[in-house]
């Protein structure tokens, strides 16, 4: 069995090198032994119950698992080679280079069927290996596996440089215990060349192994000598077997090399010319086994000759049957995504889903929010809270911020699915808003409200992660392309803490479903708005989010009243697809007198709102001089400042969602006021939030009407490298001096 493996390990890549001359593949030449020990660690977890394995791996011999271990075919393997398929009509999306591409597939292991996956990623080396984990821990969710979290296992396989140097390594490995995130232990698998790209170990870390950071939770490590084709099967079965009986991380450190540069027309020898003379010298791991299996006398030198003849033979059967292949159309919305489709056309972006629900069972919702068990020791700060949500939905008036999301989640529940919600001090919120889990203040027990609405309910989750943002909120991305039936939401401390998970962001989030066709429902929130706490902690960095915004790839929303939030929160499940959704969230607006909404607002007919139109009583619209357009936070300080100053030929329109960019909307609002001019007002300086992103899209829009303006012109702060001031007198001047400009005063 390991020589065959070995035979189509080392026969794929000497096959594509000689097929393919010029072309790179990140061949696993010297580290063979790779293919045996995944293999083995398959087999030892499906015999042990395992009903799926999700890999996640970089580029060094991605081509080799796909095609010898999940069992992507041969034929359209090379056809993707020659570029055969390119039509988007056959295969949709933009694609991505073959070394970045994933696969899944059924295979029989041991008498029974087990799915096999391998995760895209992109070349990012360590971005997938907390995706592949949030993937992991959502199958197990949905079999209802959340003790012993033994039927899926999640395989990564690194090399040695990105093992030791990449962060995400740690933080993804630091979550693999904790109660919000575990999985029953994922296999780690270093393909050790003892080389990253031209830096050699004494450069690459500083212990004295590349997998030293697996000590930090205890993982048991083993190291073998790749070049002993059974020491690393064996030592393989016993990590699977390690991680069945013990559910922790473990690690298997194959010692092997790289037989040529980084990718194959790199020059090896320009950096590390005595190493590579070495390597040009040894056989290969297959040749030394085969040696030694005929000096044995367990299989004799004919017979594996055969067993390399016949894989060479198979190979160019497909290299031929390559020459004529076409891709099948995609099949990325069928298991557990049947039903749901791509997102149609710009036509409907303004589309209005059905999001309402019953007054009755907003009442029930809020009820279960308003109390806690008898003799429950509630802290009395909360039991106001409390009262406070008791009183507003009896009144039908003054919902906040907090209970509208609760509002929105508990809906969802008594749907039947599922709501996680995860990030740092999320449970209480770090404004101290949210309470979606009360502490008893004598015993410490918990009591979570939405998990007490009635009886056959759908459950909500609420996890504080550990201090990382690029692990977690790969995970719960990860969540989402298994689950697309569950809410899932990571919230950022402060919105520009988003910063440390950009990879994720960039390379995942706005970009997976047209470069992979995998489409993920995530909800960022991200505390975001000017309230003189200085640069970190005023802008989640709306800028970056609509720079990354095209072909419909995610919302990014800056709302104003609760009842829109529950709105947005409920599209996610209700849209028959699904779509990342960014929200920049309020801080002040949470305790807010006016970011109020009525019950009404989420009741019958009431629906998510693209755009608000001028809602306070100003002058008829043919006699208001000047509209303001704005997005968030800053509409409230301006109504504030228009009602102080008695203002009455000002109108003020908030753009609730800014991509995709709600045209029509926006239209049907600035049409009746044909004699005004069109500023755009924001916090943020010149150079970041909305301005660059509106400017040219709102004056599309005033092109279409017959009205007197036709640009918007810009109110906010001035261009500047840093988000925001850091000292609150100066903040406080900007911040009316901006209003009272926006407003012409």
């Amino acid at each position: 069995m390991i020589l065959e493996q070995l035979t189509e390990a080392e026969g794929f890549e000497a096959f594509c090198a000689k097929k393919y001359v010029s072309t790179k593949r990140f061949g696993l030449e010297g580290g063979e032994t790779t293919i045996p020990a995944l293999e083995t660690v398959i087999e030892t977890a499906a015999k042990a119950g395992a009903n799926e394995i999700a890999i996640g791996m970089a580029h060094r011999g991605r081509l080799n698992v796909l095609v010898n271990v999940v069992k992507k075919p041969f034929t359209q393997v090379f056809s993707e080679f020659k570029g055969v398929g390119a039509n988007p009509d056959d295969v949709q999306g933009s694609g991505d280079v073959k070394y970045h591409l994933g696969t899944s597939t059924d295979v029989e292991i041991a008498g029974r069927m087990v799915h096999l996956s391998l995760q895209p990623n992109p070349s990012h080396l360590e971005a997938v290996d907390p995706v592949v984990v949030g993937k992991v821990r959502a199958r197990q969710d949905m079999a209802g596996d959340t003790k012993g979290r033994h039927s899926v296992m999640g395989v990564l396989l690194h090399g040695d440089a990105a093992f030791a140097g990449q962060g995400l390594v740690y933080e993804t490995m630091a979550m693999s215990q904790l109660i919000g995130y575990r999985t029953g232990g994922t296999v780690h698998i270093v393909t050790n060349n003892q080389i990253g790209f031209t830096t050699v170990p004494a450069h690459a870390y500083s212990g004295l192994y590349c997998t030293d950071i697996a000590k930090s939770v205890q993982a048991p490590i083993w190291h073998v000598n790749g070049d002993n084709p059974e020491a690393v099967v064996f030592a393989a079965r016993l990590a699977a077997e390690f991680r069945q009986e013990f559910s922790t991380d473990v690690v298997l450190d194959i010692v092997c090399y790289r037989r040529h540069g980084h990718n194959e027309s790199d020059e090896p020898a320009f950096t590390q010319p005595i190493m590579y003379s070495r390597i040009r010298e040894m056989k290969t791991t297959r040749t030394l086994y085969v040696e030694r299996l005929a000096a044995e006398g367990s299989v004799p030198a004919e017979e594996s000759k055969a067993i390399l003849d016949a894989f060479n033979q198979k190979m160019e059967e497909a290299y031929q049957a390559s020459q004529t292949f076409k891709p099948n159309k995609a099949d990325w919305l069928e298991g557990h995504w049947s039903g749901l489709k791509s997102a149609g056309s710009e036509d409907d972006v303004e589309k209005l889903h059905d999001t309402a629900v019953s007054l009755e069972e907003l009442r029930e919702v809020g009820g279960a929010l308003a109390r806690a068990p008898e003799g429950f020791a509630t802290n009395p700060k909360i039991v106001r809270q409390l009262e406070a949500k008791r009183q507003a939905i009896a009144s039908g008036e003054g919902i906040d911020w907090a209970t509208g999301e609760a509002l929105g989640f508990g809906t969802l529940l008594l749907d039947g699915h599922r709501v996680r919600l995860s990030g740092e001090d999320v449970q209480r919120g770090t404004f101290s808003h949210r309470h979606a889990v009360l502490i008893d203040q004598n015993t410490q027990a918990e009591y979570v409200p939405l998990n007490n609405i009635r009886e056959g309910q759908a459950r909500f989750e609420a996890f504080n992660s550990l201090l990382s943002e690029i692990g977690v909120l790969g995970l719960e991305y990860g969540y989402t392309l298994a689950d697309p039936n569950t809410l899932v939401l990571w919230e950022a401390q402060f919105g520009d803490f988003a910063n440390g998970a950009q990879v994720i962001i960039d390379q995942f989030i706005a970009s997976g479903e047209t470069k992979w066709l995998r489409m993920s429902g995530l909800v960022m929130l991200l505390p975001h708005g000017y309230e003189g706490q200085g640069p970190e902690h005023s802008s989640a960095r709306l800028e970056r989010y609509l720079q990354l915004c095209a072909e419909r790839n995610m919302r990014v929303c800056n709302l104003t009243t609760p009842a829109n939030y529950f709105h947005a929160l409920r599209r996610q499940l209700k849209a028959n697809y699904r779509k990342p959704l960014v929200l920049m969230t309020p801080k002040s607006l949470l305790r807010h007198k006016l970011a109020v909404s009525s019950l009404a607002e989420f009741g019958p007919g009431s629906a998510f709102r693209y755009v608000i139109p001028e809602s306070d009583a100003i002058a008829p619209e043919e006699a208001v001089t000047r509209v303001v357009l704005c997005t968030g936070k800053v509409y409230y300080d301006l109504l504030q400042a228009r009602r102080d100053e008695g203002v009455q030929d000002v109108a003020l329109i908030r753009v609730e969602q800014l991509y995709p960019f709600p045209a029509n909307s926006l239209a049907r609002a600035l049409a009746p006021y044909r004699n005004a001019e069109v500023v755009w007002c924001q916090e943020e300086p010149e150079n970041m939030g909305a301005w660059t992103h509106m400017d040219r899209r709102v004056e599309g829009v005033l092109k279409t009407l017959d009205i007197k303006a036709k640009r918007p012109d810009y109110v906010g702060r001035e261009a500047a490298a840093s988000p925001a001031t850091g000292l609150a007198k100066v903040h406080q001047q900007q911040q009316e001096t901006l209003v009272r400009e926006a407003l012409g005063l």
